[in-house]
């Protein structure tokens, strides 16, 4: 079994040497971060203004950007290249911090950040694009990321997901954990993974498929599947009170003004038209995500009506149907055709 120290080397070596650009992968995981979802217009300006090097160097797999960073103090895992981090600097201002943490010696590892000089407590937004499927501890980095956020701190992030549990003769294999498909999660243990070290359940946004170009590649995989999904997990207070609420969008968001999707199940509108007459939408939310919207930087930008009803969102794992990016991809016609680069 290869140590986490093997597993860096390899990693390290396999983008450092291997892959010159993103074309080089021999997945369509690059490409599905420009078909997940619509993309503000404050991100693709902040985006125009990277250089063509750094983008030629990118090798993401979604397209990580909240809305609401202006002020913020973001901390981006794998910042690889640099691509999102200089993305990130427009986008929360003169008043905002972003970090960059690369798997290297010099820039810190993911799974102990406080090396690397980042404080407890310290951050608003922990963001990361593709890269937990190439760490080893993948609970030990969901726990940093957890211990770094401030309370009401969100972690937002895009990763590869497997259909199965991954054997481990896969995970042995060099090229396949380089290419994110023998160090990619099974989707439905993220859900208790986030749970067992403190955050909400997980939130997804968007997701897409993943083709395998190399057929070496995919006879190896086998029955496995994968697919792009960016979640979003927050950092709730200690024994929060869980009651449901109607919740209000107040249209506050500069790229949002008629309607914020937070997610792929929770859309929220500012109002409609009844009779001539403006009628403002409230939308009724579980305890978890009134709670989320309470103690998040989203606060101000809501109505928030508390109901006398206790949390009644408490699910079994089979019931996280809506949670699946393969589910999500489907419906939203991210097909394998749709995503892929043209094959070598």
């Amino acid at each position: 079994m290869a140590t986490c120290d093997d597993v860096r080397d390899n990693v390290k070596k396999y983008y450092g040497s291997r892959l010159e650009s993103s074309g080089d992968l021999q997945t369509s995981a690059a490409s599905c971060s420009l078909h997940c979802c619509p993309v503000p217009r404050s991100v693709t300006d902040a985006l125009s203004l990277v250089h063509p090097e750094m983008t030629k160097r990118f090798f993401g797999c979604g397209l990580p950007f909240p809305a609401k960073l202006d002020g913020c103090r973001v901390l981006d895992l794998g910042s690889g290249s640099g691509r999102d981090c200089f993305a990130f600097s427009k986008l929360v201002g003169p008043k905002g911090h972003v970090t960059g943490i690369d798997m290297t010696e010099e820039l810190g590892y993911m799974e102990n950040l406080g090396e690397a000089g980042i404080q407890s407590d310290s951050m608003d937004v922990v963001l990361s694009n593709c890269v937990i499927c190439l760490c080893p501890d993948k609970r030990t980095v969901l726990q940093q990321a957890y211990n770094m956020l401030k309370e009401g701190g969100e972690m937002y992030f895009s990763d590869m997901y497997a259909s199965k549990v991954v054997p481990d003769h896969m995970k042995q294999d060099t090229v396949l954990w380089g290419e994110g498909m023998g160090g990619s999660l099974f989707w439905q243990d993220l859900i208790s993974l986030a749970h067992s070290v403190g955050f909400s359940t997980p939130h997804l946004v968007s997701a897409s498929r993943i083709a395998v170009h190399n057929s070496e590649l995919k006879a190896k995989a086998g029955d496995i599947s994968y697919a792009s999904g960016t979640y979003r997990l927050f950092k709730l207070p200690k024994r929060p009170v869980m009651s449901e609420a109607t919740v209000t969008y107040k249209g506050t968001l500069a790229d949002f003004p008629d309607q914020l999707d937070f997610d792929s199940s929770h859309c929220f509108k500012v109002n409609v038209y009844f009779c001539a007459m403006q009628k403002d939408v409230a939308v009724e939310v579980s305890g978890e995500m009134a709670e989320i919207i309470r103690s998040s930087r989203f606060f101000s930008d809501f109505k928030i009506q508390m109901l006398d009803k206790p949390d009644s969102s408490s699910e079994s794992p089979p019931q996280y149907c809506r949670l699946s990016p393969f589910l999500l991809a489907d419906k939203l016609g991210s097909s394998v055709k749709k995503c892929s680069k043209t094959s070598k």
